[in-house]
C-alpha cells in the first residue's frame, strides 16, 4: 500500500503532467488526494520540495535502471570503459524497456508529459526536458556508439538514426487507440537499426 508521503508524490506529478508546475497549487494536490493543507505540509514544506523530491526519484531511476541493464550509469567523461563493452544486443534490450518506461510506468510516463509541457516555460524545464528527452538521449548512445564505429560524426548520425524515431514514437504512443501497435513499431524499429550496426560493425571488421 502506497503511504501518504509517496502519494503526494505521485498525485503532485500527475497534475503537474496534466496543468502544468505553476497550475498545481499544495491546496490541489491535497485535495485531490483528500488530505488537509496541513497534513501534507508534514511530509513536504512547500510545492518545491514535492518537485525536487520527483527529480530526484528520476534521477535514481536513471541509474538503476542503467545498472540492471548493464548500461553505463555514469557520464562518459567518468569512464569510457562501460560505453565500451556495450553491446549493440544489450543496446536493444535496454533501449525497448526504456522505450515501455516512459510511455507505461506511470510515474515516468507523467514526468515526461510534465516535461513536454513546461519545457518553453522556464530555463530550468527546458534543460530538464532536454537533459531527460532530448539531446541527453541523443548524446548518450552517441557516446556508446563512438567505440563502436570509431568516429564522432557517424556516432552522431547513429544516434539520430536510432533515437529520432524512438522519440516520435512517444508522442504517437499517447495519442494512439491501439498502443501496442506502437510497441510493436518501436520494437521492430530497434531489432531493424540494431541488425545495420552490427552489419557495419562486421564490415569494418574485415577490412
Amino acid at each position: 500500500m502506497i503511504d501518504t508521503k509517496e502519494k503526494i508524490l505521485y498525485t503532485a506529478l500527475r497534475l503537474f503532467a496534466k496543468d502544468g508546475y505553476d497550475g498545481v497549487s499544495v491546496s490541489m494536490i491535497a485535495k485531490d488526494i483528500g488530505i488537509t493543507k496541513s497534513a501534507l505540509y508534514k511530509h513536504y514544506k512547500k510545492k518545491r520540495d514535492i518537485f525536487d523530491s520527483i527529480l530526484k526519484r528520476m534521477s535514481r531511476n536513471d541509474y538503476e535502471r542503467a545498472k540492471e541493464y548493464e548500461m553505463p550509469e555514469e557520464p562518459i567523461d567518468k569512464g569510457k570503459e562501460p560505453y565500451q563493452s556495450a553491446t549493440p544486443e544489450e543496446i536493444a534490450v535496454y533501449s525497448k524497456a526504456q522505450f515501455r518506461y516512459w510511455t507505461q510506468d506511470n510515474f515516468a510516463s507523467d514526468f515526461r508529459k510534465m516535461l513536454t509541457l513546461e519545457q518553453y516555460r522556464s530555463n530550468e524545464m527546458s534543460a530538464l526536458y532536454h537533459q531527460y528527452l532530448a539531446g541527453g538521449p541523443l548524446d548518450y548512445m552517441a557516446d556508446i556508439f563512438d567505440e563502436m564505429l570509431g568516429s564522432r560524426q557517424d556516432a552522431m548520425q547513429a544516434a539520430l538514426e536510432f533515437y529520432g524515431p524512438m522519440f516520435i514514437l512517444y508522442g504517437v504512443y499517447d495519442s494512439a487507440d491501439n498502443k501496442s501497435e506502437i510497441l510493436t513499431l518501436a520494437d521492430r524499429h530497434i531489432d531493424n537499426f540494431i541488425a545495420r550496426l552490427n552489419k557495419k560493425i562486421k564490415s569494418e571488421e574485415s577490412k
